[in-house]
């Protein structure tokens, strides 16, 4: 169990490019809350707003007018962050709620996701992009099968950092041992999905125990506050730590007069940092060039880095169409059409083998179909059930999938972006399941592996 966080400075130099090694400074930190239901994560949201001084007047008068009309004696500082009528009115929050503030020693982006299980794929959504995640436990409860759904999310999402924070002391008396227990039961649990640590720190959030500032009801503990945590968790953003993946969103060739020759490829640089003179690749066709000019905000750089929106001109005129992939030439992915990966499956109807699918990776969109459905994770021990049929919304499982045209995915654990993607309904458009290439966590059953399928398949889907 661990009580206290890591310390380091709240600004973290990021090498961006160039043989000069340009820095950046960088206090961005992209937050999501998990939990169950009413283990108190809008409150604990709209407590660090309120304590850091993040609320604007006028916010805060409509809260508490929305508090006196539901006959509250003070603000209930959860709607801050429910703002949808049914959240307010059954006292749940169902959509993810963002919020944005700052304190002198960083920025936030928090995500502020649902505890019901009927919204385990918002959550999802939420924690997606997340540095950290707040998975909240009601001291009295303790850890449910809700909690354990969302600590595995977190891990599958490959989330760097996981905090527990244990809720509601106030009603357990602030006694130590009830806290203790609870943390030592979840940090085993998360060592068991491949959490390699976990910070605790229990809190009353109705209260402002520990949230911004020091409980004087908990002695024993001698941890940060929630806010000093945020504000001293150690977060990477060094673009030049991980390699160049640029997906190709849009091809620009204006043929006019001042630019007759232009071809540039633009899209969002998903990681890395890619340089003038660099040698590339371009995929699936696998064709290789180098890299001749960058733009960036239409004005020349010689070098760019993620999450920077550029535009790259090679020295050779490819066929080169959105949906495709630049990677350096030297550190590429091999373009695949049989794909193993965890998956949390977030649609009412259930995922079963057989089923025609569009696969979006990036900016690319093809045909696919679900050739096996390997196994389902069992949350209570982490086994995996083989051949369980199909998946239910919200389970977590292992898939095969065979794709009508060949994609570079990276596996998960080395890129979030470039290692994930979504299954999509065709007929509707609906999003399926959330996908993560290769083996995302311990615990997952690593056992599937991809199958041949040679039954024909009618309307186009033969592949």
């Amino acid at each position: 169990m661990t009580t206290t966080s890591t310390t380091t400075p709240a600004t973290t130099p990021a090498t961006t490019a160039g043989a000069a090694g340009l820095l950046r400074e960088t206090s961005l930190l992209r937050f999501a809350t998990a939990g169950s239901v009413d283990d108190g994560k809008s409150t604990l949201v709209g407590r660090l707003l309120h304590d850091s001084k993040s609320v604007l007047a006028d916010q805060l008068e409509a809260v508490e007018h929305a508090s006196r009309n539901r006959g509250a004696a003070g603000p209930d500082l959860a709607l801050l962050t429910d703002g949808l009528r049914a959240e307010r009115e059954q006292g749940i929050t169902i959509d993810v709620a963002y919020r944005y503030f700052a304190t002198p020693r960083r920025r936030f982006i928090l995500a502020d996701t649902p505890g019901h299980v009927q919204y385990t794929r918002n959550m999802v959504t939420g924690a997606s992009t997340a540095d950290l995640a707040l998975v909240l436990v009601d001291a009295r409860n303790g850890i449910v099968e809700q909690t354990r759904r969302h600590a595995a999310v977190a891990a599958l999402l490959r989330v760097p950092h996981v905090t527990l924070v244990v809720n509601k002391m106030d009603l357990t008396g602030y006694a130590e041992p009830v806290f203790a227990a609870i943390a030592e039961q979840f940090t085993a649990y998360a060592a068991s999905l491949g959490v390699p640590e976990v910070t605790a720190i229990p809190i009353s959030a109705l209260a402002g125990d520990n949230v911004v500032t020091p409980s004087g009801h908990m002695d024993w503990y001698s941890g940060p506050t929630v806010l000093e945590h945020l504000e001293t968790v150690e977060v990477d953003h060094a673009p030049a730590a991980d390699v160049a993946r640029l997906p190709v969103q849009y091809v620009i060739r204006p043929q006019t007069a001042e630019h007759p020759d232009y071809r540039g490829y633009a899209g969002q640089l998903a990681s890395g940092v890619l340089r003038v003179g660099q040698p590339v690749t371009v995929l699936p066709s696998g064709r290789t060039s180098v890299i001749e000019a960058i733009d960036t905000l239409g004005r020349p750089a010689r070098a760019a880095w993620a999450p920077q929106s550029v535009t790259v001109r090679l020295t050779d005129d490819l066929d080169v169409s959105r949906g495709d992939l630049i990677a350096p030439a030297d550190d590429a992915p091999t373009p695949t059409r049989d794909i193993t990966a965890t998956v949390c499956h977030l649609h009412d109807t259930p995922l079963r083998a057989g089923r025609r699918v569009l696969l979006k990776h990036t900016t690319r969109t093809v045909k696919a179909i679900v050739q096996e459905i390997g196994s389902r994770l069992t949350l209570d021990d982490l086994s995996p059930h083989p051949e369980p049929g199909e998946l239910a919304a919200n389970d977590i499982g292992r898939i095969v999938v065979r794709t009508a045209e060949p994609l570079p995915l990276d596996p998960y654990t080395r890129s979030r972006r470039t290692g994930s993607f979504l299954l999509i309904d065709p007929a509707d458009g609906a999003t399926l399941t959330a996908g993560m290439s290769g083996d995302a966590f311990t615990g997952a059953d690593g056992a599937a592996h991809a199958a041949g399928n040679d039954t024909p398949q009618e309307d186009g889907w033969d592949f």
